[in-house]
């Protein structure tokens, strides 16, 4: 059964640009193989539970690389089966909506 899964971390002290940080948490996203999709407030997984919790230690430990201090917030969406949620939850509201959202 997979879940999906919402997560920003925010390094602290550490100026307001922090997409080298970023990019380094994507690159260990990407690597891992999981079904993701990043948007500009955070990141989503789908996959089995323990999978994307490890996956997100491993991000919240890269920050914490280069930082004295990081919040992660963390969103769950655990249902029983159903799978591949990343893109048919939109497509489900533009089906209803009669037309697409931007991306």
């Amino acid at each position: 059964m997979s879940i999906l899964v919402e997560f920003s971390i925010v390094p602290m002290g550490k100026g307001v640009s922090i997409s080298p940080v970023v990019a380094r948490v994507m690159k260990i996203i990407v690597e891992s193989g999981i079904s993701y999709k990043a948007n500009p407030m955070g990141t989503v997984l789908e996959g089995e539970w323990d999978r994307v919790m490890d996956i997100i230690k491993q991000c919240h430990q890269e920050v914490m690389k280069d930082a004295d201090r990081a919040i992660t917030s963390i969103k769950i969406d655990d249902r029983k089966g159903k799978e591949e949620r990343i893109g048919k939850k939109v497509e489900s509201v533009e089906q209803t909506l009669g037309m697409k959202l931007q991306k």
